[in-house]
Protein backbone atom coordinates (compact mmCIF):
# COMPACT_ATOMS: atom_id res chain seq x y z
CA UNK A 1 0.00 0.00 0.00
CA UNK A 2 1.14 3.57 -0.68
CA UNK A 3 0.98 4.48 3.01
CA UNK A 4 3.68 1.93 3.89
CA UNK A 5 6.98 1.47 2.07
CA UNK A 6 9.33 -1.45 2.67
CA UNK A 7 12.95 -1.86 1.65
CA UNK A 8 15.28 -4.76 2.28
CA UNK A 9 18.62 -3.52 3.58
CA UNK A 10 20.88 -6.53 4.01
CA UNK A 11 19.09 -8.79 6.46
CA UNK A 12 16.89 -5.97 7.77
CA UNK A 13 13.48 -4.82 6.57
CA UNK A 14 13.15 -1.03 6.68
CA UNK A 15 9.45 -0.19 7.13
CA UNK A 16 8.45 3.43 6.53
CA UNK A 17 5.08 5.00 7.35
CA UNK A 18 4.60 7.30 4.37
CA UNK A 19 1.91 9.89 5.16
CA UNK A 20 4.10 12.94 5.75
CA UNK A 21 1.23 15.31 4.96
CA UNK A 22 -0.54 13.91 8.07
CA UNK A 23 2.64 13.51 10.14
CA UNK A 24 2.27 9.78 9.51
CA UNK A 25 -0.90 9.52 11.59
CA UNK A 26 -2.29 5.99 11.70
CA UNK A 27 -5.49 5.43 9.72
CA UNK A 28 -6.92 2.11 8.51
CA UNK A 29 -4.65 2.02 5.45
CA UNK A 30 -1.52 2.60 7.53
CA UNK A 31 -2.60 -0.05 10.03
CA UNK A 32 -3.28 -2.77 7.47
CA UNK A 33 -0.15 -1.87 5.50
CA UNK A 34 2.02 -1.99 8.60
CA UNK A 35 0.54 -5.33 9.61
CA UNK A 36 1.33 -6.68 6.13
CA UNK A 37 4.92 -5.42 6.35
CA UNK A 38 5.36 -7.12 9.72
CA UNK A 39 3.98 -10.33 8.22
CA UNK A 40 6.60 -10.04 5.47
CA UNK A 41 9.32 -9.65 8.09
CA UNK A 42 8.10 -12.69 10.03
CA UNK A 43 7.63 -14.92 6.98
CA UNK A 44 10.96 -14.23 5.23
CA UNK A 45 13.89 -16.30 6.59
CA UNK A 46 16.49 -13.97 5.05
CA UNK A 47 15.11 -11.06 7.06
CA UNK A 48 16.33 -11.08 10.65
CA UNK A 49 15.40 -7.63 12.03
CA UNK A 50 12.86 -4.92 11.28
CA UNK A 51 13.35 -1.14 11.48
CA UNK A 52 10.23 1.04 11.72
CA UNK A 53 10.42 4.73 10.84
CA UNK A 54 8.38 7.54 9.33
CA UNK A 55 8.72 9.70 6.22
CA UNK A 56 9.16 13.46 6.10
CA UNK A 57 11.02 13.94 9.35
CA UNK A 58 8.32 12.59 11.65
CA UNK A 59 7.75 9.13 13.15
CA UNK A 60 3.99 9.24 13.76
CA UNK A 61 1.55 11.70 15.31
CA UNK A 62 -0.55 8.76 16.48
CA UNK A 63 -4.11 7.79 15.65
CA UNK A 64 -5.67 9.77 12.80
CA UNK A 65 -8.54 11.45 14.67
CA UNK A 66 -10.23 12.66 11.48
CA UNK A 67 -10.26 9.11 10.11
CA UNK A 68 -11.49 7.77 13.45
CA UNK A 69 -14.41 10.21 13.43
CA UNK A 70 -15.34 8.75 10.03
CA UNK A 71 -15.40 5.26 11.52
CA UNK A 72 -11.98 4.04 10.41
CA UNK A 73 -10.15 1.77 12.84
CA UNK A 74 -6.36 1.87 13.29
CA UNK A 75 -6.52 -1.52 15.04
CA UNK A 76 -5.87 -4.78 13.18
CA UNK A 77 -7.69 -7.75 14.71
CA UNK A 78 -6.17 -8.80 18.02
CA UNK A 79 -2.78 -7.35 17.05
CA UNK A 80 -3.51 -3.88 18.36
CA UNK A 81 -2.74 -0.47 16.91
CA UNK A 82 -1.15 -0.75 13.48
CA UNK A 83 -1.07 -4.52 13.84
CA UNK A 84 1.91 -4.01 16.17
CA UNK A 85 1.20 -2.97 19.76
CA UNK A 86 -0.27 -6.34 20.79
CA UNK A 87 1.40 -8.54 18.17
CA UNK A 88 3.69 -11.35 19.29
CA UNK A 89 6.52 -10.91 16.83
CA UNK A 90 9.40 -13.38 16.92
CA UNK A 91 11.92 -11.08 15.21
CA UNK A 92 13.48 -7.98 16.77
CA UNK A 93 12.00 -4.62 15.78
CA UNK A 94 13.72 -1.25 16.17
CA UNK A 95 11.95 2.13 16.12
CA UNK A 96 13.91 4.91 14.40
CA UNK A 97 12.26 8.10 15.63
CA UNK A 98 12.62 11.52 14.06
CA UNK A 99 10.26 14.36 14.92
CA UNK A 100 6.90 13.51 16.46
CA UNK A 101 6.14 10.22 18.22
CA UNK A 102 2.93 11.25 19.93
CA UNK A 103 0.04 9.22 21.29
CA UNK A 104 -0.22 6.08 19.20
CA UNK A 105 3.08 6.98 17.56
CA UNK A 106 4.83 6.75 20.91
CA UNK A 107 2.94 3.52 21.59
CA UNK A 108 4.17 2.05 18.29
CA UNK A 109 7.72 2.89 19.38
CA UNK A 110 7.13 1.34 22.81
CA UNK A 111 5.91 -1.79 21.01
CA UNK A 112 9.34 -2.17 19.43
CA UNK A 113 12.31 -3.84 21.13
CA UNK A 114 14.74 -0.93 20.77
CA UNK A 115 14.33 2.80 20.13
CA UNK A 116 16.78 5.08 18.35
CA UNK A 117 15.81 8.73 18.78
CA UNK A 118 16.94 11.89 17.04
CA UNK A 119 17.80 14.73 19.39
CA UNK A 120 14.77 16.75 18.29
CA UNK A 121 12.33 13.83 18.51
CA UNK A 122 9.20 14.54 20.57
CA UNK A 123 7.73 11.70 22.63
CA UNK A 124 4.38 12.22 24.31
CA UNK A 125 1.10 10.65 25.36
CA UNK A 126 -1.41 13.53 25.10
CA UNK A 127 -4.53 11.35 25.23
CA UNK A 128 -5.67 12.84 28.56
CA UNK A 129 -5.97 16.19 26.76
CA UNK A 130 -8.64 14.57 24.55
CA UNK A 131 -10.51 12.79 27.31
CA UNK A 132 -8.80 9.47 26.57
CA UNK A 133 -6.00 7.29 27.93
CA UNK A 134 -3.02 5.86 26.06
CA UNK A 135 -4.84 2.57 25.52
CA UNK A 136 -2.56 1.06 22.86
CA UNK A 137 0.02 0.12 25.46
CA UNK A 138 1.17 3.49 26.76
CA UNK A 139 -0.34 3.19 30.23
CA UNK A 140 0.93 -0.40 30.45
CA UNK A 141 4.42 -0.23 28.94
CA UNK A 142 5.74 3.16 29.99
CA UNK A 143 5.61 2.46 33.77
CA UNK A 144 7.42 -0.82 33.06
CA UNK A 145 10.25 0.99 31.25
CA UNK A 146 10.97 4.00 33.49
CA UNK A 147 10.49 4.93 37.18
CA UNK A 148 6.87 5.18 38.30
CA UNK A 149 6.74 8.90 39.05
CA UNK A 150 8.41 9.85 35.78
CA UNK A 151 5.99 7.69 33.80
CA UNK A 152 3.06 9.20 35.68
CA UNK A 153 4.25 12.72 34.86
CA UNK A 154 4.23 11.93 31.13
CA UNK A 155 0.87 10.12 31.34
CA UNK A 156 -0.93 12.65 33.55
CA UNK A 157 0.35 15.92 32.06
CA UNK A 158 0.21 14.80 28.44
CA UNK A 159 3.27 16.97 27.80
CA UNK A 160 6.01 15.70 25.44
CA UNK A 161 9.69 15.19 26.11
CA UNK A 162 12.51 15.50 23.60
CA UNK A 163 14.88 12.84 22.37
CA UNK A 164 17.67 13.85 24.74
CA UNK A 165 15.33 13.52 27.74
CA UNK A 166 14.07 10.18 26.40
CA UNK A 167 17.65 8.94 26.34
CA UNK A 168 18.30 10.16 29.89
CA UNK A 169 15.19 8.34 31.13
CA UNK A 170 16.16 5.13 29.34
CA UNK A 171 13.30 5.20 26.85
CA UNK A 172 15.74 5.47 23.92
CA UNK A 173 18.72 3.15 23.41
CA UNK A 174 20.55 5.72 21.30
CA UNK A 175 20.14 9.48 20.89
CA UNK A 176 21.60 10.60 17.60
CA UNK A 177 21.92 13.75 15.49
CA UNK A 178 18.79 14.77 13.65
CA UNK A 179 18.31 12.87 10.40
CA UNK A 180 20.43 9.87 11.44
CA UNK A 181 17.95 7.72 13.37
CA UNK A 182 17.22 5.26 10.56
CA UNK A 183 20.89 4.86 9.65
CA UNK A 184 21.90 4.14 13.25
CA UNK A 185 18.93 1.80 13.70
CA UNK A 186 20.05 -0.15 10.63
CA UNK A 187 23.54 -0.43 12.12
CA UNK A 188 22.01 -1.86 15.30
CA UNK A 189 19.93 -4.22 13.18
CA UNK A 190 23.12 -5.45 11.48
CA UNK A 191 24.70 -6.17 14.88
CA UNK A 192 21.63 -8.07 16.05
CA UNK A 193 21.38 -10.03 12.80
CA UNK A 194 24.83 -11.53 13.42
CA UNK A 195 23.29 -13.61 16.20
CA UNK A 196 21.34 -16.86 16.04
CA UNK A 197 17.73 -16.20 14.94
CA UNK A 198 16.25 -18.92 17.15
CA UNK A 199 18.07 -17.49 20.16
CA UNK A 200 16.78 -13.99 19.38
CA UNK A 201 13.22 -15.32 19.17
CA UNK A 202 13.70 -17.19 22.45
CA UNK A 203 14.90 -14.03 24.21
CA UNK A 204 11.75 -12.19 23.10
CA UNK A 205 9.51 -15.05 24.20
CA UNK A 206 11.03 -15.23 27.68
CA UNK A 207 10.96 -11.47 28.20
CA UNK A 208 7.23 -11.19 27.45
CA UNK A 209 6.25 -14.37 29.32
CA UNK A 210 3.95 -14.25 32.35
CA UNK A 211 6.27 -16.83 33.98
CA UNK A 212 9.74 -15.91 32.71
CA UNK A 213 11.62 -18.50 34.80
CA UNK A 214 9.57 -21.37 33.41
CA UNK A 215 9.81 -19.92 29.90
CA UNK A 216 13.58 -19.55 30.30
CA UNK A 217 13.96 -23.21 31.19
CA UNK A 218 11.74 -24.31 28.31
CA UNK A 219 13.36 -22.12 25.67
CA UNK A 220 16.89 -22.94 26.80
CA UNK A 221 16.16 -26.66 26.62
CA UNK A 222 14.71 -26.27 23.11
CA UNK A 223 17.74 -24.34 21.91
CA UNK A 224 20.11 -27.06 23.13
CA UNK A 225 18.55 -29.45 20.58
CA UNK A 226 19.06 -27.14 17.59
CA UNK A 227 21.62 -27.27 14.82
CA UNK A 228 22.37 -23.59 15.45
CA UNK A 229 23.64 -24.30 18.97
CA UNK A 230 26.04 -26.91 17.62
CA UNK A 231 27.08 -24.49 14.87
CA UNK A 232 27.68 -21.71 17.40
CA UNK A 233 29.87 -23.90 19.59
CA UNK A 234 31.74 -25.35 16.62
CA UNK A 235 32.35 -21.92 15.11
CA UNK A 236 33.71 -20.69 18.45
CA UNK A 237 36.19 -23.56 18.73
CA UNK A 238 37.21 -23.13 15.08
CA UNK A 239 37.52 -19.35 15.46
CA UNK A 240 35.20 -18.53 12.57
CA UNK A 241 31.92 -16.72 12.03
CA UNK A 242 28.91 -19.00 12.60
CA UNK A 243 26.61 -19.74 9.68
CA UNK A 244 23.10 -19.77 11.12
CA UNK A 245 20.35 -21.82 9.48
CA UNK A 246 17.53 -21.17 11.93
CA UNK A 247 17.21 -24.90 12.63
Amino acid sequence: MNEIRTERVGSALLITIDRPEARNAVNAAVATGLAAALDELEATPELRVGVLTGAGGSFSAGMDLKAALKGESPVVGDRGLGGLTEAELTKPLIAAVEGFALGGGFELALGCDLIVAAQDARFGLPEVKRGLIAAAGGVVRLPQRIPHHLAMEILLTGEPIDGVRAGTLGIANRVVPNGEAAAIALQLAEQIALNAPLALAAVKKVVRSQDPWAAQRTESAKLMTTADVREGMTAFTERRTPQWTGR
